[in-house]
């Protein structure tokens, strides 16, 4: 990627108030990039001032990216700060538990407007501007969650199966472009994702999960190396191997025995 003239680049990461996004900040931070951060929460202000200590630029922008407003709001302090975007790494993401039915379906809708609409108006936006240069780099934060049918998550892992395979389809017709598109697919990772989206009573909130510095790393190494998908951690591999095998209603009563409200209790 070209710098500009202070010598570093520009990195924009969605979702970084904390977890993941917080983690693939401070890898970009650490290769001497300049930082827009986004989330949706007060956090992010905090967030931005101790990636401050690695010596970049940091801007914090509160938006909700579950609106094209929010993503609007975003995309103009980008224009504001005068840089080309060099790294976009889409990580902003929503979860939701309990069966479809008995869930608010405002909130259910949040998690497809997070998870997919603003998702890719914002790439929308962005790789428009990063194909126009003939350059760029995008990460999606996608989920072996989207290998499956998900019992108590159904709205969840069906929007990570669109991201998976949206980035499949986006990097094919990028190959030319100079711009890559890979996709970070972890498995469950200590994030506050799992609080956030009521499932801390079930096996899977209950379970030992991957630690989310180093799900960062690995997704942050494949985009810088262009990679198309890295699936976090030999486990989560396995479990996507097998996924890609096993007929869906296995998948399905499996998912849901992790996933029940109540299922971490029993």
């Amino acid at each position: 990627m070209a710098p500009d003239e202070s010598g570093k680049g520009l990195a924009v990461v969605t979702g970084a108030s904390t977890g993941i996004g917080y983690e693939l900040a401070k890898c970009a931070a650490r290769d001497g990039y300049d930082l827009i951060v986004v989330a949706d929460e007060e956090r992010i202000n905090q967030a931005a001032a101790d990636l401050k200590a690695f010596g970049t630029s940091v801007d914090a922008v509160e938006a909700d990216l579950s609106t094209l407003e929010g993503v609007d709001r975003l995309t103009e302090r980008i224009t504001a700060s005068g840089r080309s975007v060099d790294l976009l790494m889409a990580n902003a993401g929503r979860g939701i538990g309990e069966g479809f039915l008995d869930q608010n379906f405002n909130e259910a809708r949040k998690v497809v407007d997070t998870n997919i609409t603003g998702t890719i108006y914002l790439i929308h936006q962005i790789g428009n501007q990063m194909r126009s240069r003939g350059q760029g780099r995008i990460l999606l934060t996608g989920s072996i969650a989207g290998f499956m049918p998900g019992s108590y998550q159904a709205v969840y892992n069906a929007t990570k199966a669109f991201i998976n395979s949206f980035s499949f389809a986006l990097r094919e017709e990028l190959k030319e472009s100079g711009v890559t598109v890979s996709c970070l697919m972890p498995g469950a990772t200590e994030t506050e994702f799992f609080k956030r989206a009521s499932l801390l009573d079930t096996a899977i909130g209950q379970s030992k999960k991957d630690d989310a510095g180093e799900v960062a790393r690995i997704g942050y190494d494949a985009m810088m190396d262009g990679e198309g998908d890295v699936v976090s951690g030999w486990k989560n591999k396995l479990q996507a191997a097998v996924a890609n095998v096993t007929p869906a209603s296995v998948l399905d009563h499996q998912h849901s025995k992790a996933a029940k409200p109540g299922s971490g209790t029993k």
